[in-house]
């Protein structure tokens, strides 16, 4: 019996070091049985297309490589999104879709600009193109890599009033991202912004510790907030990127093959979030609809209007070159 208990400590222990090998490697390619593991994380839940997203990335990268495998963590799972971010800096997560990069460096924060895009392919035109990755280039010194951009959408407000004009924004308590130009868009707009993690959002509209909030249709949908808020008031009032990050330790272990196919599967995988997030944006509402939710299609100009001011101070922080050039390349005179 001795010899058996010391058989199974001995088994133990080496399982311990295994699976740290695994997990916490630092500064290198985390492997398991001579395969690369890549932990991928976000912060919805796994009935959202980010998830889905996320899988097909998986998907993509399993069947071009038999070198690397993909662990999904859905749902916060890991932490908010600053804390996964923070995570994919110390090379302690090797990747994360999340929009708080803004936190390490304002340029890439640009793209939340309110009303900036009129449209989707607008985004996506700026975003895939030179002002995307000039303004992702920062990140770098923080030790994120941006290697596409996946489907965050755009914004809207759910209430449990309608929102029809700027008097109904006047005192409106809305949880907003932590993000500077979420929360200077709704001040602007006259309401009472409240950064808090989206984990906690559910329960504070719950219990009314908030009034409103805003979030693209599918993730109104996927979290259920029609179980707590009357109307969907479609202000369309900010584009929001989903920027898919590596860190650069982890990236700079890969060899240039495997960086490739991390690369265009991610990539591939963004374009099949963002055609998920358009084929289903009608079908989303009218299932909202047909669980109570009200949908109000406001005058939005009004809106653009009152948002004008936060135009005004981004360039006063950080100047004209990088929103100059995005107006230029959407053929639009500011």
């Amino acid at each position: 019996m001795k010899f058996l208990k010391i058989l199974m400590m001995g088994a133990i222990a080496i399982l311990a070091v295994s699976v740290s090998y695994v997990f916490f490697s630092e500064g290198e390619a985390v492997e398991s049985e001579d395969k690369v593991i890549i932990r991928f994380a976000h912060g919805q839940p796994e009935n959202n297309e980010r998830h889905a997203a996320a899988l097909r990335f998986k998907e993509l990268v399993e069947a071009r490589s038999e070198d690397m495998e993909v662990l999904i963590y859905p749902n916060e799972q890991l932490g908010s999104e600053a804390e996964m971010i923070e995570s994919v800096t110390l090379n302690d997560l090797q990747m994360v879709a999340a929009s708080a990069f803004s936190q390490y460096d304002q340029s890439i924060s640009i793209f939340e600009l309110p009303y900036l895009f009129d449209s989707y392919e607008e985004a996506w035109e700026v975003l895939d193109g030179e002002v995307g990755q000039d303004a992702a280039a920062p990140l770098l010194e923080d030790n994120l890599r941006i290697i596409a951009y996946f489907e965050n959408g755009i914004r809207h407000v759910t209430a449990n009033k309608p929102i029809e004009s700027t008097e109904d924004f006047r005192g409106l308590n809305i949880r907003t991202p932590e993000f500077p130009l979420s929360l200077a868009t709704f001040q602007a707009l006259g309401a009472n912004p409240t950064p808090m993690a989206f984990g906690e959002l559910y329960m504070a509209l719950q219990q009314g510790t908030v009034d409103a909030q805003e979030n693209p249709i599918a993730n109104v949908y996927a979290s259920r907030f029609q179980e707590v808020q009357q109307y969907l008031n479609m202000t369309a009032h900010q584009y929001m990127a989903l920027p898919v990050a590596i860190s650069d330790d982890f990236w700079n272990s890969l060899s240039k093959e495997q960086q490739d196919i991390v690369e265009a599967s991610a990539k591939e995988a963004a374009q099949y979030h963002r055609n998920l997030i358009v084929e289903n944006e009608e079908k989303t509402l009218e299932d909202l609809k047909a669980e109570g939710m009200e949908v109000v299609r406001p005058d939005t100009e009004q809106f653009r209007e009152q948002t004008r001011l936060v135009y005004d101070s981004y360039r006063q922080q950080f100047g004209d070159e990088v929103l100059e050039r995005i107006l230029e390349q959407l053929g639009r005179n500011e």
